[in-house]
């Protein structure tokens, strides 16, 4: 990873290189999903540390995925705000079929 990315435009292709195990993404997306879950609960019930819970169940499958199945370091600790957000649009595209599940 020595390229320096620029826009998010040019790093989502490298992002969806370091994916390409279909667990890793899978648990990426279920990473996102209970984080999406645990964000609406903090608000349905005014519990701010779920906000934490959120973080640390997201990057917790994400890693998992990473470090077990993809074998390779993930991206955050490089580019942490352009793979944060390229989580999202990689939830996205799963959630649209435009990536294989």
């Amino acid at each position: 990873m020595t390229e320096k990315y620029t826009s998010l435009k040019t790093f989502y292709p490298f992002y969806l290189s370091q994916h390409q195990n279909r667990v890793c993404r899978r648990l990426h997306f279920v990473g996102s999903l209970l984080s999406i879950l645990c964000l609406l609960y903090a608000l349905i019930i005014s519990a701010p540390y779920f906000v934490l819970i959120a973080l640390i169940i997201g990057y917790l499958f994400a890693w998992i995925g990473h470090f077990v199945f993809e074998k390779n370091k993930p991206a955050t600790f490089q580019y942490p705000l352009y793979s944060f957000m390229c989580d999202w649009l990689m939830f996205r595209d799963i959630l649209f079929r435009r990536i294989p599940w």
